[in-house]
């Protein structure tokens, strides 16, 4: 069942996000639907688990054939695994994913399924027309990938953040925004201290995404943050010891 996020007009933000954890096996994540008018685009499609649901919530839309774009914040399993599967059912899609996994990325599909449909974006980002809107691929790089990116949304002012602002919480809890982060959501903390690599990465980004209007931050694990709670976040992580803050040579020792 999608979540509605945002909608004006023929504008609409869609979250699905209970459908990749049956059975407690998968990491719970996060799949979006962004529509505008007759077309849209889906950030961050996920797995095989998430592929049913998201095609019919899709169709309620417009048909396949007008998806305009695929968008990946970056080539793990739980952001693009189901990109066989798309690839054959909306045949005009383009994949946009960092330049570094654009040669990767096939290795989900069939040959010759991407051929001619991947789209490199480059380490500064780029601007995505999705029908009369737009959609911003801003820098994310090593939060937690390499080559990464998340995307942002001019009109509902919806910062899809990717790995940045994960909670750990159930599929069905997900759909309930955080508009405070006095105390921190279950699992925030211990997560960035892991995933993300530095405090100094935090804080270029940060200081980006403070010239944004930002009503919502959406993360691809756990729920949306919103109100007080976007503020909040940008400020804890700009002040964050993280990843190889953290590392010492007792991490890199031969096991006995």
């Amino acid at each position: 069942m999608s979540y509605e996020l945002y909608r004006h007009g023929g504008h609409v933000c869609l979250m699905f996000s209970d459908m990749s954890s049956e059975g407690g096996e998968a990491v719970q994540a996060n799949q979006f639907l962004v529509v505008n008018d007759d077309t849209g685009a889906i950030i961050d499609p996920g797995g095989n688990l998430a592929y049913s649901e998201l095609y019919l919530g899709m169709t309620h839309y417009f048909p396949p054939s007008r998806l305009s774009a695929i968008l990946a914040s970056h080539a793990d399993p739980d952001i693009i695994a189901s990109l066989d599967r798309w690839m054959t059912a909306t045949p005009d899609a383009k994949l946009y994913v960092s330049k570094l996994w654009e040669r990767f990325v096939p290795h989900f599909c069939k040959p010759g399924k991407t051929t001619g449909r991947v789209v490199g974006i480059p380490d500064k980002g780029m601007r995505i027309q999705i029908g009369n809107s737009e959609l911003v691929a801003l820098p994310a790089h090593f939060m937690h990938a390499e080559g990464n990116f998340q995307f942002y949304d001019p009109l509902s002012r919806i910062l899809f953040s990717g790995d940045l602002g994960v909670s750990l919480i159930a599929g069905k809890d997900a759909t309930k925004p955080f508009s405070s982060l006095d105390p921190l959501p279950p699992g925030m903390d211990a997560f960035h201290r892991r995933y993300m690599v530095s405090g100094k990465i935090l804080r270029f980004w940060a200081r980006m995404v403070r010239q944004l209007k930002i009503d919502m931050i959406v993360p691809q694990h756990g729920a949306p943050l919103e109100g007080a709670a976007v503020k909040q976040f940008i400020e804890w992580v700009s002040d964050l010891s993280c990843g190889i803050d953290l590392m010492s040579d007792a991490d890199y020792a031969i096991p006995e």
